[in-house]
């Protein structure tokens, strides 16, 4: 289990800091592992968000047939299988997408189950009042209707922004778009996540202060790389 101590420090930082971070560990590709430019924030005015999925499927090109499919009262149901606050991520069957995935009515039954966030490589709807209610959506746009709107599959791997995401995967994502994060490291990217940012930091106050000064932008990128590497070291020591 993932401590709500860590889950705290982990939306703190955000998203491309927590991919920075990951990277010290070589524990994937460093091609891998986070969503394409497809899925986008629809308000990036919002704070990270950290979550564990609650996967889905989802089409609206054609009448559902019978009772094939699950419902939305069974989708929130097992959002208690998660290690915590559902992040719920919708596959879009139809290709391209004919109708939306989510509006006001969806979002608001997943946040008053304790879902802090959905994602879908689809599209939404609903935008100004699921603003409203503070529910970040990640989305490949935005479509006025919902369509013959039918979730065939809950709880199952799924396919969305270019890498699979299966159930309880953990999530970081904000303005910049989504990642996964190895939850075998979480707790240890939270704790050096503060020493990454200020290893980082020491290059972008100097030629804040300073611009133009070539010397001193040397001798910050020295001192930074040295502080990452006795990050990275300190890590592999770890493992």
């Amino acid at each position: 289990m993932i401590s709500p101590q860590t889950l705290a420090k982990l939306r703190a930082f955000d998203t491309p800091t927590i991919c920075n971070v990951i990277e010290l560990f070589d524990a994937r590709p460093r091609h891998t592992g986070f969503m394409n430019a497809r899925i986008v924030a629809a308000f990036p005015e919002m704070p990270p968000r950290v979550g564990f999925a609650a996967t889905a499927t989802f089409r609206a090109s054609a009448p559902p047939r019978g009772d094939a499919y699950s419902s939305l009262d069974k989708q929130v149901e097992r959002f208690a299988e998660l290690s915590g606050a559902a992040v719920v991520v919708f596959q879009d069957l139809d290709s391209p997408c004919v109708a939306a995935t989510f509006g006001e009515i969806m979002c608001t039954t997943y946040q008053a189950f304790g879902a802090v966030g959905l994602i879908t490589s689809g599209a939404g709807r609903d935008l100004d009042q699921v603003r409203k209610i503070g529910f970040p959506v990640f989305t490949n746009g935005t479509i006025c209707s919902h369509g013959y709107s039918n979730i065939p599959q809950i709880h199952i791997p799924v396919h969305v922004g270019g890498i699979a995401i299966y159930p309880d995967d953990l999530l970081h994502a904000d303005c910049n778009g989504v990642t996964t994060i190895p939850k075998e490291i979480a707790a240890e990217i939270a704790d050096i996540g503060d020493e990454y940012v200020a290893a980082e930091i020491l290059i972008i106050d100097a030629m804040r202060e300073s611009p133009g000064n070539l010397k001193l932008l040397r001798e910050r990128q020295a001192e930074s790389k040295n502080q990452m590497a006795k990050l990275r070291a300190r890590v592999a020591r770890t493992r």
